[in-house]
């Protein structure tokens, strides 16, 4: 059986057809962008530490900043002292490597730690979104002393 081709209803297929796509890729799903990417300050300024109470007749001076020293993820907020212990720990070129896995329930949070002074003695902290699973932090050496290079890649 001989076909004939319609040229007018070939064009209203082909027209149809475009405009299908137009439309599904006006109402397709939005593309969500990867989670931000968290980075702790590289160090927290001499005129940011304050020293209060100290003994009558002392005059504070604070010659340098704090530098980052640590990182790592805790279960709750900074003052209840629940800093977590990596799941696993490799060590390699690109430095020390810690993996965090955090998929349970914390009921107060999970949070990011990050420590500052050659023993970790000041903490900003900042919560994490509920839906982390898992914290991934790389750690070398910085070039001042007691300073970390501190990679964050929590999912």
């Amino acid at each position: 059986m001989n076909q004939q081709r319609n040229p007018d209803l070939v064009r209203r297929v082909a027209s149809a057809a475009s405009c299908a796509l137009a439309l599904m890729l006006a109402v397709a799903p939005p593309v969500f962008a990867s989670p931000p990417v968290l980075e702790c300050p590289t160090s927290i300024s001499e005129k940011s530490v304050q020293l209060r109470d100290t003994p009558a007749g002392w005059q504070t001076f604070v010659s340098a900043p704090l530098y980052l020293h640590g990182a790592a993820p805790m279960s709750g907020p900074p003052e209840m002292l629940g800093e977590l212990i990596s799941d696993t720990e490799r060590h390699g070129k690109k430095g020390t490597e810690s993996t965090y896995k955090i998929d349970g329930k914390f009921p107060n949070g999970k949070w990011l730690a990050c420590t500052y002074g050659e023993a970790d003695q000041v903490t900003l902290a900042r919560q994490l979104p509920d839906a982390t699973n898992v914290c991934v932090i790389t750690s070398r050496k910085g070039k001042f002393v007691g300073q970390n290079d501190v990679k964050i890649d929590c999912k």
